[in-house]
């Protein structure tokens, strides 16, 4: 299953499946790890529920729990960006907090669970069986071995199976009607055709002028978007620490660094002896040993001349000279400091006169001082009236062709058509990915298109797809097999019966947490 999980985790459907399966660890979650230990500290609670406290230590381990599910269906893939953007803390969180309320409902519901319903659900358990038959031994051995008193298993098992139960008295209240039933034979027999008309920004662009008045109001809404980027020019002293020289490297330095460096000195057998590698050791001891040593200096010639901001002392006083570039933005640095992030980054945030640095590079260390900044601004309208125009008919256009598209949506709601270019997709049939011919992919659309009849052949509001605007109503339905409903209706109404259950599940859940009072740990609600 995990292999069928990983190939198609990027699907829609496979999201959905994967929900269903965090939500089924809400009673495991409690029978494994019980109900808290101990007495609650207020920093050591969670989240309160109404009456229920979660303990601190019961999040962690069902964070740990879903996040071992997500190990084995991402593997490496799951960076800690990748871990953040699926929210499984938040998830761990709304795991306990949906168990507490269904919990405590169910217990409001009058649901009892008596000693037998426990025992007859522990003995149907795999685990706790051999060939088959529940055994005393097995069940002793596989708590034991994973540390859980046969007390605290039962009480979970009980907490679960109340759970269940109020999990199946909420589902049992989900009905299919015939309409329904039909509508899903109708979508797997009947084939269909629409006429449309669809308006893009591309296509009303050119209809929209806009007066200087709507520019600059455009620009004083979008000045981010016309701001040009803070620049600066420095002036700049780097030394490279291997021509500071007067620096030896003794026997002692050259056996001191092998032994802390040992692990760079690999050859096909495995570690190299010294002898092989002295030379090599010798270099890199002394490159670290002349880095440290000119960057000492350099820190020396900075808090010297730190109150005067004198650049041109502390290149005397290093043997170097200074240098200078012209104006540059963070993005596109001068061509002589190319590649030097850390540079740049620490460049920006320096005040006007301060002394800069040490910065150390791969090329050397830096020392620098600010020569001229030209703060971000916006330029006036009249040297940017192209891009503004541009962006300002962009955004025009987008609604533009969203109002003709709802324009011909209310003629075509009447039957109307006049002055409308309609185009026909020629018939198809229900395709869950949306693929109609001649207008693209778009399920909603497919949707909507299956929802028409002769009697209401257009809907009310037209649909988005991609960049697009698309106005459009029933041109013909063709039912196909429609004598064959009846025999099929309650098949039909058995297979749409589970999603039924479930969205009546989901919507007493939302009931139970907008009645519920829920207290987050502060320390938890950044997750």
């Amino acid at each position: 299953m995990l292999g069928i999980m990983r190939k198609y985790k990027q699907s829609p459907v496979i999201k959905v499946v994967f929900g269903v399966i965090v939500l089924s660890f809400i009673g495991t979650i409690f029978l494994v790890w019980g109900k808290g230990e101990g007495k609650l500290t207020p920093s050591s609670y969670a989240v309160k529920v109404d009456r229920t406290k979660i303990s601190y230590e019961e999040f962690q381990r069902t964070y740990y729990r879903l996040r071992d599910i997500y190990v084995q269906l991402y593997g490496p893939a799951l960076t800690p960006d990748l871990e953040k953007q699926l929210n499984v803390k938040k998830q761990a969180l709304d795991t306990l907090v949906e168990g507490a309320l269904v919990r405590n409902a169910a217990r409001d519901m009058g649901i009892k669970v008596s000693k037998d319903d426990v025992q007859q659900a522990i003995a149907a358990m795999p685990s706790f069986q051999v060939n088959g038959a529940f055994s005393f031994n097995q069940y002793v051995q596989v708590l034991k071995a994973n540390r859980i008193a046969p007390k605290e298993f039962e009480e979970g098992q009980k907490d679960e199976l109340m759970i269940k139960k109020a999990q199946d008295q909420i589902k049992s209240r989900a009905t299919v009607s015939d309409d329904e039933a039909r509508e899903l034979f109708r979508k797997r027999n009947d084939r269909l055709a629409i006429s449309y008309v669809s308006y893009s920004p591309d296509d009303v662009k050119a209809e929209i002028k806009l007066t200087d008045q709507e520019l600059t109001d455009f620009l004083a809404k979008n000045q981010n978007d016309f701001k040009t980027p803070e620049k600066i020019s420095i002036t700049y002293v780097m030394v490279d620490p291997l021509k500071v020289g007067g620096l030896e490297v003794s026997e002692a330095d050259i056996q001191a660094w092998y032994q802390k460096n040992i692990d760079r000195y690999q050859g096909p057998a495995g570690i190299l002896p010294l002898a092989e590698v002295k030379e090599k050791v010798r270099e890199d001891a002394r490159r670290f040993k002349a880095g440290q040593h000119a960057y000492e200096l350099a820190a020396a010639a900075i808090n010297k001349n730190k109150a005067t901001g004198d650049i041109g002392a502390v290149a005397r006083a290093l043997g170097a000279k200074t240098e200078e570039t012209a104006l540059f933005t963070a993005q596109q640095p001068a061509p002589a400091l190319a590649g030097e992030t850390e540079l740049i980054r620490r460049a920006f945030i320096l005040k006007e006169g301060e002394l800069g640095g040490p910065v150390e590079t791969k090329k050397g260390i830096y020392l620098i001082k600010i020569k001229e900044r030209k703060p971000a601004e916006v330029p006036p309208l009249a040297q940017i009236r192209a891009q503004v125009e541009e962006k300002a008919k962009t955004a025009k256009a987008v609604d533009l062709a969203k109002k003709k598209a709802e324009e011909a949506q209310a003629k075509l709601a009447k039957g109307d058509s006049t002055g409308l270019t309609l185009r026909d997709s020629g018939p198809f049939a229900f395709d869950a990915k949306g693929n109609i011919p001649t207008v693209g992919a778009s399920p909603e659309l497919m949707e909507a298109a299956f929802k028409l009849t002769t009697a209401a052949p257009a809907p009310k509001e037209p649909i988005r797809v991609g960049a697009r605007w698309i106005a459009f109503r029933l041109k013909e339905r063709t039912e196909l097999n429609a004598a064959n409903f009846a025999a099929q209706k309650e098949k039909i109404k058995q297979e749409i019966l589970p999603r039924k259950q479930d969205d009546e599940y989901r919507k007493w859940i939302e009931e139970l947490r907008s009645k519920a009072k829920i207290e987050i740990n502060p320390a938890l609600k950044d997750i």
